[in-house]
């Protein structure tokens, strides 16, 4: 399979607010330019080269368990039903705005089970810019964006798009079969990142562990299938629990275990007499005589 390099650089998607499973390395900020354009799409384009997230757009129809809203499928126009749950504001929005006997373009977190790798998703948003209110984009760039045929609407209206940018931890050629580790940023600063595992199919070019990937996808067969692939860089290898940090530069000194009884300084010769004071001796008890018995 041949990758094109940055084939949507121009067209990420964006659910208005930031993402839970975007993590930023650097605090490098957008232009007005960048920040005007990515308010007039469904998902944002990625604001650090090398920022974690699964996010997605698929077009289809909610339809909610009976008595709970935040719970059932998302059904596709082919027919392919997807168990799907509604998450922070989506729920009011659906409650108010959004009419559940017709599709929607809805703005998603796609989840795989570790157990079973059943794939499914979590509703963040809606897009729907002439009954929400949201900016619509301009006549230049979506005239642009639909003459290439890859603008994320257009690709999530014939079977879903998926920007996936993570670790790749584990890959497969042969099962074409692709894991993505991602970071998920920590609601508090107190907290520490979380991550979770999305499992993906398609090939990609030679070494791909343990290098950070922006990865475009879509939905194909009840699965996630990769369109096209581009490398950003090599993240650096973490020393494993276990392993033993190697001795400072310079110092030939094995490394001493913890809880280990820490051994005396060895001192040169002379030295050890001069730094102990002198211990005192008690003089010795002089010899009585016995008296002698007198004989009879």
């Amino acid at each position: 399979m041949n990758f094109p390099v940055n084939q949507f650089s121009q067209s990420f998607p964006s659910s208005g607010q930031p993402s839970p499973d975007s993590s930023h390395v650097s605090s490098k900020p957008q232009n007005a330019a960048t920040s005007s354009s990515s308010r007039q799409q469904p998902i944002s384009p990625p604001t650090h080269a090398m920022q974690y997230r699964a996010i997605g757009l698929l077009w289809g129809q909610y339809q909610p368990q009976k008595e709970q809203l935040t719970r059932g499928t998302l059904s596709l126009s082919d027919g392919t039903e997807i168990d799907a749950v509604l998450l922070g504001r989506a729920i009011g929005v659906v409650k108010n705005h959004v009419d559940l006997e017709q599709a929607h373009l809805w703005v998603v977190y796609p989840r795989t089970r570790q157990n079973d790798d059943h794939l499914h998703v979590q509703i963040v948003g809606v897009w729907e810019p002439e009954t929400l209110g949201q900016p619509q984009p301009s006549s230049t760039e979506s005239t642009s964006a639909e003459s290439e045929g890859t603008s994320p609407v257009a690709l999530a209206k014939e079977g879903g798009y998926f920007s996936v940018r993570g670790e790749v931890v584990y890959y497969s050629q042969e099962e074409e079969k692709v894991i993505v580790k991602i970071k998920q940023s920590p609601r508090r600063d107190s907290e520490s990142p979380k991550f979770f595992k999305l499992k993906l199919q398609g090939t990609l070019p030679e070494k791909p562990l343990g290098r950070f990937w922006d990865l475009q996808v879509q939905w194909q067969d009840n699965a996630l299938a990769i369109q096209g692939a581009e490398q950003i860089g090599i993240l650096s290898p973490k020393n494993k629990k276990g392993r033993k940090k190697p001795p400072k530069k310079g110092s030939s000194r094995p490394e001493r275990k913890q809880g280990a009884p820490s051994r005396p300084r060895p001192h040169p010769r002379g030295e050890q007499a001069a730094d102990r004071p002198a211990s005192k001796q008690k003089p010795r008890p002089k010899p009585t005589k016995r008296p002698e018995k007198k004989s009879d």
